[in-house]
């Protein structure tokens, strides 16, 4: 069966892109009479809000994205990372990094677009014991795995054939936090996803997660990348845009059954009145022919 999720981190409210991903994922696992999920993206604990995870999770209630079990929250599974970690650690696949962002930075190139992480250079790769232990001296390690610019590729449900290299990823933070790649491929295998829609802007993520999968013998979801909502500069959508929340676009007179209909009219679909309407149209939806890899501007 076909389980599909949405996975929002808690750190502010949903804008009309985040929506418009979360209705995408919904009706496609709903097409496939699959389960849907929500999971709650909350390692980041200072930058994470219960507050905000309400505001999210009604947000999306009330467009029309319902879910099949309570929100799963990682949080809330640190038993489970810190047992692969350790997993990873014991076959000999990890080592210890010392760099901070900033030595990264200046050691490497700029990140494309959409690459929230630039590639590590494999400085702390082969320290010698020596080095490593002065390292331990000044600050905490974070561990790394060894990912060997191993390809991995996959076809998306979106944009098609795709290709990429893994660098050597961090899969546990020097505060001794499980990192997001290792979490959320432990998060979608633990929790039965077998199809992750999300913005194109992680498409470049999907090598990283790919390696971590492989080194835990765990199989990939399928992955259907949708592009992100930008505002008229062509920028990714944000606040300076304008009204582009729930709440300031009722705030400004639209109801959520407008703001509904303009989510589902912007893949090109017939606009809907009501929630009921949105669930007819769930029936036959397909992600491959309906949403276009081409960039939205505004809605």
């Amino acid at each position: 069966m076909t389980t599909g999720r949405f996975a929002p981190s808690p750190s502010g409210p949903l804008h009309l892109g985040n929506l418009r991903t979360a209705l995408i994922a919904w009706l496609s696992a709903r097409a496939a009479g699959g389960r849907f999920l929500v999971r709650v993206e909350d390692l980041d604990a200072q930058r994470s809000s219960a507050a905000h995870e309400a505001s999210q999770l009604a947000d999306l209630a009330r467009i029309g994205v319902d879910w099949d079990a309570p929100p799963i929250r990682q949080s809330e599974r640190g038993e489970a990372y810190a047992a692969a970690i350790a997993r990873l650690i014991e076959q000999g696949d990890t080592y210890e990094c010392f760099c901070t962002r900033r030595e990264i930075a200046d050691a490497t190139r700029a990140p494309n677009e959409g690459d929230t992480e630039r590639p590590y250079p494999g400085t702390c790769r082969g320290l010698s014991d020596a080095k490593r232990a002065r390292r331990r001296a000044e600050r905490p390690a974070a561990i790394r795995l060894r990912a060997d610019g191993e390809r991995v590729d996959w076809v998306d449900r979106v944009l098609g054939p795709m290709s990429g290299t893994s660098d050597d990823l961090v899969i546990r933070r020097n505060d001794g936090a499980a990192a997001y790649h290792l979490a959320v491929v432990l998060d979608d295998h633990d929790s039965g996803v077998t199809e992750v829609v999300r913005g194109d802007d992680l498409a470049s993520s999907t090598p990283r997660q790919g390696v971590v999968a492989r080194r835990l013998g765990l199989s990939l979801p399928i992955y259907g990348h949708v592009p992100l909502v930008r505002g008229p500069d062509g920028a990714r959508l944000a606040k300076r845009h304008g009204a582009v929340t729930l709440d300031a676009l009722l705030e400004a007179g639209h109801t959520v059954d407008a703001v509904r209909d303009a989510l589902v009219r912007s893949l090109g679909m017939p606009g809907v009145g009501r929630v009921d309407d949105l669930r007819e149209l769930a029936v036959g939806f397909d992600l491959a022919s309906t949403v276009s890899a081409s960039p939205i501007v505004a809605l």
